[in-house]
């Protein structure tokens, strides 16, 4: 059945305009994005076979172009359409942290950090750079590596915190190979930057670890600052 002959209240769009976003499911929300089905299957229909195929929506939308056009439907157009979408809420939530002290909402920080670098294949080490008031000056990719690591020298953090004025800093690199827990190597990097900044008068507020699926890992809420 074609949902144009639902119901007019369980349509998606519909039911978004008169509930509210927070009222649908994630294949009503996915199938509003669609806009329409394919032959046999519905919009919403097409978008439970998205979020099957990939597993979520986390997987479905940071899957490759070439995963994402295997599916019958889907191909290069949508999938530049999704990948605006994800870079629209990457600006929006970076927006929100250069507003207001980044602990004052620290689930943006990382739903940011999980949109940033959660999907990434290989290995970055990103530093957020705040001022006096820990809101956020910038954020930087300083280093990138490979599937299982990458290089971090304390030399170019410093030089950077110094460049941009920044009073304090928030460090956060992903773990491409799904773990979550900080290695024993983690720490000991930490320590090491927050000794060099130190000598500079910059704080380092955290250190979060941003696994392929699943919430980012704080170093300060574990006890290892």
């Amino acid at each position: 059945m074609a949902i144009t002959d639902w119901p007019t209240d369980e349509r998606p769009r519909e039911k978004l305009l008169s509930r509210g976003s927070q009222a649908l499911s994630d294949a009503e929300l996915l199938a509003i994005f669609l806009r329409v089905g394919i032959r046999g299957q519905s919009a919403v229909d097409l978008a439970r076979t998205l979020i099957e195929r990939f597993g979520n929506l986390t997987r479905l939308c940071n899957a490759s172009a070439d995963d994402f056009s295997t599916v019958p439907g889907m191909g290069l157009a949508k999938y530049a359409q999704l990948q605006a979408v994800m870079e629209l809420a990457r600006r929006a939530l970076s927006e929100t942290l250069r507003e207001r002290a980044l602990f004052d909402s620290p689930q943006a920080v990382r739903d940011w950090l999980r949109l940033r670098l959660g999907h990434l294949p290989h290995e970055v080490f990103c530093v957020m750079l705040l001022d006096a008031r820990h809101r956020l000056i910038d954020a930087i990719d300083l280093f990138r590596g490979t599937l299982t690591q990458t290089s971090v020298y304390p030399r170019e953090v410093v030089k950077l915190a110094l460049e941009h004025n920044a009073a304090a800093v928030i460090f956060a690199h992903n773990h491409p190979s799904g773990a979550a827990e900080p290695s024993t190597a983690d720490e000991l990097l930490t320590r090491s930057l927050k000794e060099a900044l130190a000598l500079v008068d910059v704080r380092v507020l955290d250190h979060f670890v941003v696994p392929a699926h699943g919430a980012p890992v704080s170093f300060a809420e574990r006890g290892l600052l």
